[in-house]
């Protein structure tokens, strides 16, 4: 008897009742349609602000699903330098935000181009920059080897794991990938978003590396659904729905890992999580257009450059509390500077005292 889905007689052979996911496919089409022509209307710094900000939230979430809490402020700036921007104060970036940057950036800006298993071997690469997943050595820029026993997928205290799945063996892996690649890159008469939908679960069914499965299988998804949208500009994001729906997420994959070739059940998920993506865009477009507004109502008032930053970040969602102390250390400036800048621009409304007290006084913005 089968246990996994890939041991199936007919392996990778998926079928779907597309009478069952039409509906929720059409609604989908009807919906990104809809969206791509809401944003040819705007100008092309709002358009570009946008983009910024889908693609911070992509990979901020993408990471979150996996347990990895990456700086934001790093993420944003490394994400503008990459796509050539002009954004002020830009932040340097370490390494492991700089790989899934430019692993996230190769799969949007240049979904025309194939997939190969070099290009894959060089995202994964990209996400372990040491070699190393914690503190544990891994196999980078090529397929698992399976060294220490078969890939599974467990949970639970030692002694006591519960296996949710094992993956194909190492054996198998080129012979499993050159199938994937190929349909990936060929099969152009299936509908392009019923294309993404299939290969994120192709792909973490295959499991082809030690770690980072999760991640790529997300990027690869993007690289389709950018293809579907005939576009490099991402304007909602896949990753940031299944962070929110997360537990449903774990469990379609393992339900679909452990059934039939018949993968309409996740198709449907796959598509409602879509459909939930693009109606999330307008959070993300009123934030931009916010931050349009504050600026051009604000056009007339005097502000150094330390102040613009400031106002930019909080704009943006600036974690924790602001202080005078953090506008130091972020500006590099003296305390007093910092409180000269703050003060500045409370007397022309800017900034505001926060409401609830505490050891040190918080600023927000007026209004």
């Amino acid at each position: 008897m089968s246990t996994y889905i890939y041991q199936q007689q007919d392996w990778p052979n998926f079928t779907w009742n597309y009478e069952r996911i039409s509906g929720i496919l059409g609604t989908v089409r009807n919906l990104q349609g809809k969206l791509m022509g809401k944003m040819e209307v705007l100008g092309f710094s709002l358009r570009e602000e946008a983009l910024l900000e889908t693609l911070t939230l992509d990979v901020l979430k993408s990471t979150e699903i996996e347990g990895v809490i990456l700086p934001s402020d790093q993420v944003r700036s490394s994400i503008a330098r990459h796509l050539g921007m002009d954004v002020a104060g830009l932040d340097p970036s370490d390494r492991y935000v700089e790989g899934v940057v430019q692993m996230t950036l190769d799969a949007t800006q240049h979904a025309e181009q194939p997939l190969t298993p070099a290009r894959l071997f060089n995202w994964q690469a990209a996400l372990f920059p040491t070699g190393r997943s914690g503190i544990y050595k891994i196999t980078v820029g090529d397929w698992r080897k399976d060294e220490s026993g078969p890939m599974q997928v467990v949970s639970g205290a030692y002694g006591k794991e519960r296996v949710h799945y094992q993956a194909p063996a190492a054996v198998d892996l080129d012979k499993e990938m050159k199938a994937f690649l190929d349909w990936f890159n060929t099969a152009e008469t299936l509908d392009p978003v019923i294309k993404a939908g299939i290969a994120h679960v192709w792909f973490v069914i295959v499991h082809p590396f030690d770690d980072g499965n999760g991640r790529i299988a997300r990027a690869i998804a993007d690289m389709q659904l950018a293809r579907a949208d005939g576009s490099k500009q991402r304007f909602y994001s896949m990753s940031a729905q299944i962070r929110h729906e997360q537990k449903a997420y774990y469990n379609i994959l393992e339900k679909t890992q452990k059934g039939g070739l018949d993968v309409t059940e996740w198709l449907h998920w796959f598509l409602y999580c879509l459909n939930n993506a693009l109606s999330a865009t307008d959070t993300t477009l009123s934030k931009v257009l916010f931050k349009a507004k504050f600026w051009e109502s604000n056009r007339s008032v005097i502000m150094n450059e330390r102040q613009r930053l400031m106002i930019n970040k909080l704009l943006e969602g600036f974690e924790g509390k602001l202080t005078s102390s953090k506008w130091a250390i972020i500006n590099k400036c003296s305390a007093d500077t910092a409180l000269r800048d703050m003060t500045d621009l409370i007397s022309k409304g800017i900034l505001r005292k926060e409401a609830a007290g505490g050891r040190s006084t918080g600023y927000e913005l007026n209004g």
